[in-house]
């Protein structure tokens, strides 16, 4: 498995250096440079896994073993997974009228990020220690990333973690979650204005070759493929326990399955759309607050940012760059680098963009 960029600067790399680094070097995001296929005969014989068995399958598909064997691979998501506060790590609460909630809140943190963020900063660990090197990680954060980053790389040795905050604009739980903690490799610092203002110096930094090499430079935001790729499981994982695959006769269409998810930074749903261009079914919702330019994007190809963040009592999705979209973009649009830079770079310019109307009717 190969990895490349999603403005078509960059192909051929591996999970490791996708992992150890953060935006790619032409500016956009890393993808894999092909899906595999989940056809129903897998599906099937993933439905009796438990939720860590299902990452490890779902990683296996990205990772190849030359890189992390698979017994390591075994070891490291278990490992990753063996804090939290249900024995399923996720549970699945059914409501009336055939209404799920699959429920991610069982990690230290309490917010769903800390699924992927173990399973990530293990494997960043791994590579690490292989090599005997240190890295710097940079984290901007609109509540819930910063918390679960220092959560799950308190304590490392060869990690820093230099998180930022937008003042005032987050819960006092999460703020705590950060600057409460004394371990010596984790630094926090609070700043003016919103996430989104924090992610320009910070898209900034990376965009410097020179010095992402010099300082080994990473991110643990979602730009980090490695925090899409676990988030795939959550997708999988409902399907198998909500479509009603077992019931299916064999040989007929896959079932769909409908499926809302809280939208910020776009990352969870842009692991959906992976999802559902590796074959199963879904038809997704995503549920903004009043900081609404993916409802807009969705509806009328509107990609364009508000004058300002408005703060609401959901600060982890108070963002109007919600950069993932750039992922959405590059499969709707059939995996073309030249269109997703030409669209990436005026909205960065101009903060504002409208999609063309073929790429906006693939929704």
């Amino acid at each position: 498995m190969q990895y490349c960029s999603t403005r078509g600067g960059v192909q051929g790399w591996d999970f490791q250096d996708v992992l150890l680094s953060g935006y790619a070097p032409d500016g956009g995001m890393f993808m894999p440079e092909t899906l595999p296929t989940l056809t129903p005969d897998t599906l099937r014989s993933w439905s009796s896994l438990s939720y860590p068995q299902l990452v490890t399958e779902v990683c296996s598909l990205f990772i190849p073993t030359e890189l992390i064997p698979r017994a390591d691979l075994d070891g490291l998501v278990s490992a990753a997974l063996s804090g939290f506060a249900v024995p399923g790590v996720v549970s699945l609460a059914r409501l009336k009228g055939g209404l799920c909630v699959l429920e991610l809140f069982h990690g230290e943190t309490l917010a769903f990020k800390d699924l992927a963020m173990t399973c990530t900063v293990r494997f960043l660990d791994y590579f690490l220690r292989k090599e005997s090197r240190r890295a710097i990680v940079l984290v901007g954060t609109s509540g819930d990333t910063g918390g679960s980053a220092i959560q799950s790389a308190r304590g490392l040795g060869g990690v820093d973690v230099v998180v930022v905050y937008p003042r005032g604009r987050i819960t006092l739980v999460q703020e705590k979650q950060m600057t409460t903690c004394l371990e010596d490799n984790i630094h926090v610092f609070a700043a003016d204005g919103s996430s989104d203002d924090i992610d320009v110096p910070i898209r900034r930094l990376f965009s410097d070759q020179e010095l992402v090499k010099q300082h080994s430079l990473m991110s643990l935001n979602s730009v980090n493929w490695s925090r899409v790729m676990v988030q795939l499981a959550h997708f999988i994982y409902a399907y198998l326990h909500v479509s009603g695959l077992e019931q299916a006769e064999m040989g007929a269409p896959l079932p769909a399955l409908e499926m809302v998810v809280p939208t910020g930074g776009a990352g969870n749903i842009a692991a959906g759309c992976i999802v559902k261009q590796m074959g199963i079914p879904l038809c997704l919702v995503a549920m903004t607050n009043a900081n609404d330019i993916v409802h807009r994007t969705v509806q009328s190809g509107d990609f364009s940012m508000a004058t300002n963040v408005t703060q609401t009592m959901a600060p982890a999705i108070d963002i109007q760059d919600p950069y993932n979209m750039e992922r959405v973009f590059w499969l709707l649009s059939g995996r073309d680098g030249a269109l997703v830079k030409g669209m990436m770079e005026e909205f960065q310019h101009s903060h504002r963009h409208t999609l063309p109307e073929a790429l906006h009717k693939q929704k």
